[in-house]
């Protein structure tokens, strides 16, 4: 099976699965861990959470245009969990957007020494976006095959 065809019968299942993941573990971070979400890791919930649910009916339904209604809100969520990871590492000055109580740039988490909650978020994101271009460049292949080719009795 090639990988277009994996990502055309699979594709929806398989940002399903990353979005959820996502979301349970940004909420067993929250809720069981107790870690405060800072401002940023708001912003990026409030674009990981849809995803869920939009991947699960995509999916479910077969939607050819899945991409369209997931790649604006995984396109936005790596540029914002990009600059976060980029301002825990210090390449950016906290943000004045964030609040006093839970600075941005504050890291709970550090596995081998370089992943954090927001390095995570945009691994999720960066995940997501790449299945959904996959979707599409296998949707619009399908596509260009079912056209007519072009014959000189047709001018």
């Amino acid at each position: 099976m090639k990988l277009s065809e994996f990502l055309e019968d699979y594709g929806g299942w398989l940002a399903f699965i990353i979005a959820t993941v996502a979301t349970l573990g940004s909420l067993y971070y929250s809720e069981i861990a107790g870690y405060l979400p800072c401002r940023l890791c708001w912003y990026q919930r409030i674009l990981m959470y849809p995803l869920v649910v939009v991947t699960l009916v995509g999916a479910l339904k077969r939607d050819e245009y899945l991409p369209t209604y997931v790649l604006p809100l995984s396109l936005i969520g790596m540029l914002v969990s990009g600059y976060h990871s980029l301002m825990e590492k210090g390449v950016f000055p906290p943000s004045a957007t964030c609040a006093a109580d839970v600075p941005c740039n504050i890291t709970y988490v550090n596995y081998l020494g370089f992943i954090t909650i927001a390095v995570m978020a945009f691994t999720a994101f960066t995940l997501i976006t790449l299945v959904m271009f996959g979707m599409r460049s296998a949707y619009r292949r399908d596509a260009a095959a079912q056209l007519p080719i072009p014959t000189s009795e047709g001018y």
